[in-house]
């Protein structure tokens, strides 16, 4: 009767050592490669990629800001397009108290508001408009000199308005005036009286002056 075949076990054994050889075959030698996961692990660097710093979060911050900033200067301009355009002036008609009120004289004080001189004479009264007939600057008031005196072109003008040297072609035009029914004086600056050179003079014209 044959024995068990000895020559078996010593194969077995024999295969054993490949496996181990496959093993080592797959492992990295020496230095792993640059920009493997193994190298970086190696290195003591994460893997994931680096983590957001304060000077990357700054400059986020900084490109959004610009990118605000960039957005809200069109859409201003946008608005700016396509609105209308209004220009905000004082009213035409309005009060400027009692005929009781203004001394003889020119009054200045409603110049800077409603751009009038408030004129009193011994027997009317009426509102110069503020504008020169050369070219629309205004005058100024010399009570020293009795007279208005434009400070553009040199144009002067008589205690009631009236040119009388420089290149001013006409005498300053006078305001609409009637009393409201609580006695105070109404102008209305949309309605002017002029006196054009070489023409007859509206300044006599009802609703140019106030008789007083």
């Amino acid at each position: 009767m044959a024995g068990p075949d000895k020559s078996e076990k010593p194969k077995a054994e024999a295969a054993k050592p490949s496996v181990a050889v496959a093993d080592d075959a797959t492992a990295y030698v020496g230095t792993p490669a640059i920009g493997t996961s193994r190298a970086a692990a190696a290195a003591g660097i994460a893997s994931v990629g680096p983590s957001d710093s304060k000077v990357d979060e700054r400059r986020r911050r900084l490109v959004w800001s610009a990118v605000t900033g960039f957005l809200a200067a069109w859409f201003v301009a946008f608005l700016r397009f396509f609105l209308p355009r209004t220009l905000f002036e004082p009213p035409t008609i309005f009060k400027i108290g009692y005929p009781s009120d203004y001394a003889l004289g020119v009054d200045t004080k409603w110049q800077q508001k409603y751009r009038i001189w408030v004129d009193r004479t011994p027997d009317r009264l009426f509102v110069i408009y503020a504008r020169c007939t050369h070219l629309g600057c205004t005058p100024d008031w010399k009570a020293s000199e009795n007279k208005f005196k434009c400070p553009c072109h040199g144009s002067g003008y008589d205690s009631e308005g009236v040119n009388f040297e420089g290149p001013a072609p006409r005498p300053m035009d006078r305001a609409h005036v009637t009393l409201a029914p609580d006695g105070q004086i109404v102008v209305d600056t949309s309605r002017l009286y002029q006196w054009p050179k070489g023409q007859p003079s509206h300044f006599s014209d009802a609703g140019s002056f106030l008789q007083v």
